[in-house]
C-alpha cells in the first residue's frame, strides 16, 4: 500500500523563464525535487526539469511551465508523491507525518499522557499536537524533549519538562 506525501506547494513566479519559488514541506528535498520527478497535480502532470536553492528557498522549473504565465497558473498547486507505506526518510531520525500521527504519548518514565494528532511545520521547527484529556498540547518535535520515536511500538517518549504538559493554571484566586 502507499501514502500521499504533500512535498511542496507552489508559489509565485521566479524570473522570466517559468520557474517557481516552492514552499518546502519535506525534509527531502534534494530527492523529492530531483530532475526527472513527476507530480500528478490537479493541473496536470508536471515534471521538475531544474531545481535550485536561492537563498533559503527552493525555485523549481517545471518541463511544463516554460514562461511566466505558465508559472503564475501553477501558484498554490500542492505537490504530492506517493510512496510505499512502509517506507521510511533516508535519515533515520525523520518521520513522515502519517508515522507520527495516532502514536501514544508517554513521558521517559512511561507515564500515558495522549495521543499525537497531527503534525504542524512551523517555520522554527516541527510541533507535535497530543490531546491530552481533551486539551490540545503542543510540544516542540525535537530530540531535547522528544527523545524517543518508536513507530514499531506506536509509541513516542516526551520528556517532562516544567508547563508542557500541565494543566495551564488559571488566576490563583489567593492573590
Amino acid at each position: 500500500s502507499t501514502v500521499e506525501l504533500t512535498v511542496g506547494k507552489v508559489g509565485r513566479a521566479h524570473g522570466l523563464r517559468g520557474d517557481v519559488f516552492v514552499e518546502v514541506r519535506t525534509d527531502e528535498p534534494e530527492r523529492r525535487f530531483a530532475p526527472g520527478v513527476r507530480f500528478q497535480t490537479p493541473r496536470g502532470s508536471l515534471v521538475v526539469a531544474a531545481a535550485r536553492w536561492h537563498g533559503a528557498r527552493l525555485v523549481v522549473t517545471f518541463l511544463e511551465s516554460s514562461d511566466r504565465d505558465a508559472a503564475e497558473r501553477l501558484r498554490g498547486v500542492e505537490l504530492r508523491v506517493d510512496v510505499p507505506a512502509e517506507e521510511r526518510p533516508e535519515d533515520p531520525d525523520e518521520f513522515y507525518d502519517h508515522q507520527v500521527r495516532g502514536l501514544a504519548a508517554v513521558t521517559t518514565d512511561g507515564v500515558p499522557v495522549g495521543v499525537v494528532t497531527d503534525v504542524l511545520h512551523l517555520p522554527a521547527q516541527d510541533v507535535l499536537v497530543v490531546d491530552v484529556e481533551g486539551r490540545e498540547v503542543l510540544v516542540p518535535f525535537v530530540a531535547e524533549i522528544v527523545p524517543v520515536v518508536d513507530v514499531e511500538a506506536g509509541r513516542i517518549e516526551v520528556r517532562e519538562l516544567p508547563g508542557l504538559l500541565a494543566e495551564q493554571p488559571g488566576e490563583d484566586p489567593s492573590g
